[in-house]
């Protein structure tokens, strides 16, 4: 046969079926223009949900119009709810177009003739139309129900008109869809539901006044029973699974909608307006731990003067938020319960510290076993004070931090530049940090900038995980993801590993200040490293812990800024802190930070914690970072030159040809010199200067340091007032004497540790002081008078 005979013959066909596919494609065309311009009504507003990662609800609100409408989505439509759903309301739901001419037919003729019961032989899919578009019962809107189910069958498959129905059928009250009634009802998800309640639920949409679950539960029964039996008889279901729902009982009543997490709730609807479920990453019994702690622990502390608490709960490995708790009762208005102290931008107090150091050895600066000055220091202008108002002399950096030391860290950061610590927590996300950086001082780092608990608790996770920063998780990938939260932009290291693990190895010390005396012998103290810090005026006690799993932050304070005397981390903080990690994370692996390669161990001089110099007989074994840690010697002591009795030092320009001695004394930074003599802390002072000495030693860098007042800066003095100028210095520890001037006017001789006090004229003044050996300093001020 020829190969062209088929087209021949079809072309021979067409004259024949023309006219009916130009009717075709006109009804297409015509078909497709009705649509475009009579669409289908939109997609009903549904109840924003708030959901843990396990898919379970933690929060619902009320859908705009005051409804509780949650959505049900396809996989919660179970195969029980499918077949009684078809079986009762459209047997041929999967064969028509949205109409069942058949059931037309005969509702017309039941209806025409008044035989067998009135029906409007209502599909599934005309029911989604009418429940989309509510009108009266006509007969014109009746054949507009049938143009909007074809209508709807044309744009949806058969799940998902199913899906619409479960969505919009009634169940009393503002109580629609299949989800909202599981809930409120139930208290379980349709796909969690037994037999009995799936066909309860299916069964009273018919009747939504009259069998009202928790008001007419008998009624509910019967019918639930009477379709059971309908439904064993028709053998949709095996008997025996009939035959124990029959036996169910029916004590129900409306609960509550779920209220977990109200804050992070109402948070994430925010950003996500127009999403009806939105998969967060909480795990639900952590969440309900983390708040049943709270709200009893801060019940505790109401007669303290303390009223709220915030905690967060961070998975290290995911970055998952897995606890959440803004407040410590979201309903207590007194309080300002609804403030999310997750969010608020508080003084962080001492919480930044170790982040600090971590920089710092990063940078080479310090080592754990660095031996710092801990003494009344002047920072061109700034002063601080440690927490207890005293002083120690000398520290490690690792006590400075174990006991949060403020004047060591003020020099670390002096040390650093406060540019370059606030740049890297720009860098951790810390928002009111970065907009205030070119105002702040060296006080940020004992709280004076403005931090939130997620940044802290964040800054932690980073420590924990060997400095590597990347923002926090708060929703899942998927809606039914159980496990990974969506992914984030990539790691940052802000700190080495190294750096990390020193500050993490300083943190989980026990000897330490802010260890709550209750815990000292406690056998349920957990294997933690933490830092606690308390804002000036006690106005907010912090405490932020960490192991390998989870990273917990906790604030307590009262949202109105007042302060209360007990209020420090310490105190009230950090025993709420282990209470949560003994309760969500009391099956964590027991497993510890391990020192990382980049890491090794050196010997340094006890005395300062350098490298051992010609003098250092004491030595201990310190961590330090290859390559980047200080190569310095230690020189703790000096050698200084004597006469032949000890009376006397001796200057290189001065010695003797012969008659002296050689004896080594301790080489102290004038700070802690002063600090000695102030405190009448004995030390090896040196002999006075040879007084036969012509010669000025030394040049400008050892010449009295004026620490008061400051150079360059005006003071107002009251007239009313006794008010006087302060004039103080530092000087080399071989230094008895000093002599100030005033104007180039001598003023008074004083100790070289001496703080001397007068009352100057206003103006302009220059001050002048010179010590024994003759080397001067000169600073400018002005002075005025009110």
């Amino acid at each position: 046969m020829n190969a062209a005979a088929p087209w021949r013959y079809v072309r021979s066909l067409w004259p024949r079926f023309r006219g009916v596919a130009v009717v075709l494609f006109l009804f297409c065309v015509i078909a497709w223009g009705l649509d475009r311009a009579f669409p289908l009504p939109p997609t009903p507003q549904y109840s924003p949900i708030v959901t843990a990662a396990d898919g379970s609800v933690l929060h619902a609100f009320l859908n705009p119009t005051q409804k509780w409408r949650m959505k049900t989505e396809l996989r919660e439509i179970t195969p029980a709810l499918r077949k009684a759903i078809v079986a009762k309301e459209d047997r041929w739901f999967y064969w028509h177009f949205g109409v069942n001419p058949f059931a037309l037919v005969q509702a017309a003729a039941r209806n025409l003739f008044g035989r067998g019961r009135t029906t409007g032989a209502s599909t599934i899919t005309m029911q989604v139309a009418r429940l989309l578009e509510p009108k009266e019962r006509t007969v014109g809107n009746k054949l507009l129900e049938i143009v909007r189910a074809v209508q709807l069958e044309a744009h949806y498959s058969k799940a998902e008109i199913l899906q619409l129905y479960l969505n919009l059928v009634p169940y009393g009250g503002n109580v629609e869809g299949v989800k909202s009634a599981a809930l409120l009802y139930f208290q379980q998800p349709p796909d969690y539901l037994s037999l009995a309640q799936t066909i309860t639920l299916a069964v009273i949409p018919n009747r939504p006044r009259g069998l009202v679950l928790g008001r007419n539960n008998g009624a509910v029964r019967r019918e639930r029973n009477r379709w059971l039996r309908r439904f064993g008889a028709e053998g949709l279901f095996a008997r025996q699974d009939i035959a124990d729902a029959l036996l169910e009982p029916l004590e129900v009543q409306r609960h509550a909608a779920p209220t977990l997490a109200p804050h992070l709730a109402r948070r994430l609807v925010r950003q996500h307006p127009r999403q009806a479920i939105i998969a967060s990453t909480l795990s639900r019994s952590k969440q309900t731990k983390a708040e049943d702690l709270t709200r009893n622990y801060v019940r505790r502390l109401h007669e303290l003067g303390i009223s709220n608490a915030a905690v967060l709960v961070v998975n290290n490995r995911t970055r998952a938020v897995e606890a959440y708790v803004g407040s410590a009762d979201f309903q207590d208005a007194f309080t300002q319960g609804q403030v999310d102290g997750i969010q608020a931008v508080r003084s962080p107090g001492s919480t930044l510290k170790p982040f600090l150091y971590a920089l710092a050895f990063d940078r080479g600066l310090v080592t754990p076993k660095l031996v710092l000055p801990d003494v009344p220091t002047n920072f061109a202008g700034y002063r601080p004070e440690n927490f207890d108002k005293h002083c120690n002399g000398e520290v490690t950096l690792e006590r400075a931090l174990a006991f949060s030391l403020n004047i060591p860290a003020v020099r670390v950061l002096s040390e650093m530049g406060v540019a370059t610590f606030t740049d890297k927590l720009r860098e951790a996300g810390f928002q009111r940090v970065g907009r205030d950086a070119p105002r702040l001082g060296l006080s940020t780092i004992l709280g004076g900038c403005g931090a939130s608990l997620e940044e802290l608790t964040n800054l932690f996770v980073t420590l924990a995980n060997s400095g590597r920063y990347a923002p926090l998780q708060w929703i899942v990938s998927r809606p039914n993801a159980t496990a990974s939260p969506a992914r984030s932009k990539g790691e940052v290291a802000l700190v080495s590993d190294g750096a990390a693990f020193l500050v993490t190895d300083i943190l989980s010390q026990l000897t330490r200040p802010d260890l709550p005396v209750s815990y000292e012998s406690s056998t349920h103290l957990p294997k933690i490293a933490w830092k606690t810090g308390t804002s000036y005026g006690r106005r907010d006690a912090w405490s932020i812990g960490y192991n390998r799993e989870y990273t917990i932050g906790v604030w307590i304070g009262n949202f109105s800024g007042q302060g209360a005397p007990a209020l420090t981390g310490a105190d009230v903080a950090t025993p709420l802190l282990f209470d949560l990690f003994n309760t969500i994370a009391y099956n964590s692996p027991n497993d510890w930070f391990q020192p990382p390669a980049s890491l090794d161990f050196r010997l340094v001089c006890a005395e300062t914690g350098q490298l051992p110099g010609a003098n250092c007989p004491n030595q201990l074994i310190d961590y330090f970072l290859p390559g980047t840690s200080s190569t310095q010697r230690c020189e703790h002591q000096k050698e200084v030159l004597l006469s032949a009795d000890g009376r006397y030092a001796y200057c290189r320009a001065c010695a003797p040809v012969a008659g002296f001695r050689r004896e080594l004394y301790p080489n102290m930074l004038p700070e802690i010199v002063a600090y000695k003599e102030t405190q009448g802390i004995p030390y090896r002072r040196l002999p006075p200067h040879n007084p036969e000495c012509q010669l000025v030693r030394g040049g400008a860098e050892r010449a009295p340091s004026i620490t008061s007042p400051l150079p360059n800066t005006e003071y107002v003095l009251n007239r009313g007032e006794k008010q006087q100028l302060l004039l103080s210095c530092t000087t080399d520890n071989e230094v008895r004497q000093v002599y100030w001037y005033v104007n180039d006017r001598f003023l008074r001789a004083a100790a070289a540790t001496e703080r001397v006090f007068f009352r100057p004229a206003p103006g302009p003044l220059k001050i002048s002081c010179a010590d024994d050996h003759g080397r001067n300093t000169d600073i400018r001020v002005i002075v005025s008078e009110l």
